[in-house]
């Protein structure tokens, strides 16, 4: 099914939080929910970098397109190396992951990356939306509504976004939005499941960290939660 393919509410949405290369994971998280034909997959970004993986990712995710309605939203991982091709100057990348999603593709540039790796992550979504839900890799401006938010903000800050995040709006649970958000980009111990903001990154690449180290998806409309600890073979 082509990429950014019309999302809708008639059937299950499963949205995926931030992979970050770890392949083996993804696969136990996609067998551990039992996929339907129907079922529309919303990847919220930071597929590649920092784990070991990235293009093994692509591919996978490039083949379940084959089966499954996917839609992709714009990481600030896949924002940092459309910035480093733009440009030409990779080092920010390179710091933040970058080195390893070069690594897995056997230290090519990243200007040789296959054509349909670099045009998932050209075609990919600041956001995306439906009746109830809205979803983006990092968030929107708590204090104003979606409809501001998205005459406001650049379409890079949908991925850059924490501000909802804070502890003090976390606790007050007061979100000004019309719509539920699903979002990643920002690792917490277990999954943010408030009236108005589900938040699903779990850190899945930050194994060696206390409480983090799993990869989340949510199932919609029912808001399940899915989850499977990192299992990739490395050290």
């Amino acid at each position: 099914m082509p990429i950014g393919s019309h999302l809708t509410e008639d059937h299950r949405i499963i949205a995926i939080g931030d992979i970050h290369g770890c392949i083996q994971t993804l696969k136990g998280l996609l067998y551990s929910i039992g996929l339907r034909p129907e079922d529309q997959l919303v990847f919220l970004g930071d597929i590649i970098d920092r784990g070991p993986s990235s293009r093994e990712t692509v591919e996978h995710i490039l083949e379940l397109q084959d089966t499954f309605s996917c839609h992709f939203i714009a990481g600030n991982h896949e924002l940092m190396l459309l910035e480093a091709l733009d440009t030409g100057r990779p080092d920010a990348w390179i710091r933040n992951g970058g080195m390893e999603t070069i690594d897995s593709y056997g230290g090519i540039p990243p200007t040789e990356l296959p054509k349909p790796h670099l045009d998932l992550f050209r075609k990919c979504k600041p956001y995306m939306e439906t009746e109830h839900w809205f979803f983006a890799h990092g968030g929107l401006d708590p204090d104003i509504s979606i409809e501001n938010g998205i005459r406001l903000q650049s379409p890079e800050d949908f991925s850059w976004q924490r501000a909802h995040m804070r502890r003090e709006y976390l606790e007050r649970n007061q979100y000004l939005w019309e719509k539920t958000l699903i979002c990643g980009h920002t690792p917490v111990s277990v999954p943010v499941m408030l009236e108005r903001l589900i938040a699903i990154d779990t850190g899945c690449v930050h194994r060696e960290r206390p409480h983090l180290g799993t990869l989340s998806a949510v199932i919609l409309p029912e808001r399940r939660i899915v989850q499977q600890k990192n299992i990739e073979p490395y050290p």
